[in-house]
């Protein structure tokens, strides 16, 4: 006989349907709470690693809400800043290979691809960093390990550019949607690195 509850790994005896969509739940609000923490511009890498420990917690039935995610958002965020900045540095580059493309520079359309793939790369790994964030962890070791895994394995990794192509999609059509789809290339991120650690 088919079980159709889930009460040996939740204790609650509520129905697998009911667990999926509490999840998917909580996978949008953890995008709202990614986007609110932000705001600071720098501080986006630290958001989505304190939203990403934030549904692990919850796929592994442990408590947490808004006050862990912000006890660990102030965590990553005092290094995680850097990480940050330099995500905008290499975007601002990215945007002068684009404006070269523009102007019809030889070369320049090659520069650009380039550019905009290392850009998109960099993207991946830190949010590939950023779901196996832990308290304490130096981002230097956790980006030199999402470096490798970014091209070790590259069907994760497009699972994650999939997941950057729905927010920038969500926002194209009505701009409001991108917010709570952070929540979901954070549980995707968080689903690839786990799914690459049972290999």
């Amino acid at each position: 006989m088919r079980r159709t509850r889930v009460e040996d790994r939740t204790g609650r005896g509520e129905s697998l349907l009911a667990e999926r969509f509490a999840l998917f739940a909580e996978c949008l609000l953890t995008g709202v709470w990614i986007a609110v923490a932000s705001l600071g511009v720098v501080t986006w890498p630290a958001a989505a690693a304190a939203g990403a420990r934030h549904l692990r917690r919850r796929t592994a039935h442990e408590g947490g809400g808004w006050r862990e995610f912000a006890a660990d958002f102030r965590s990553a965020a005092r290094r995680g800043w850097l990480v940050g900045l330099a995500g905008w540095a290499a975007a601002a580059a990215v945007w002068v290979d684009v404006q070269a493309v523009r102007a019809g520079l030889p070369g320049g359309p090659l520069v650009g691809a380039v550019g905009l793939s290392a850009l998109i790369g960099a993207a991946v790994a830190v949010l590939r960093a950023a779901a196996v964030w832990r308290p304490g962890a130096s981002w230097r070791s956790l980006l030199a390990g999402a470096g490798r895994r970014t091209v070790l394995d590259p069907a994760g990794s497009f699972l994650i550019v999939g997941g950057l192509a729905v927010v920038v999609c969500s926002a194209w059509i009505v701009a409001p949607l991108a917010v709570p789809v952070l929540g979901a290339v954070a549980a995707a991120a968080v689903a690839v690195e786990e799914r690459y650690r049972r290999r």
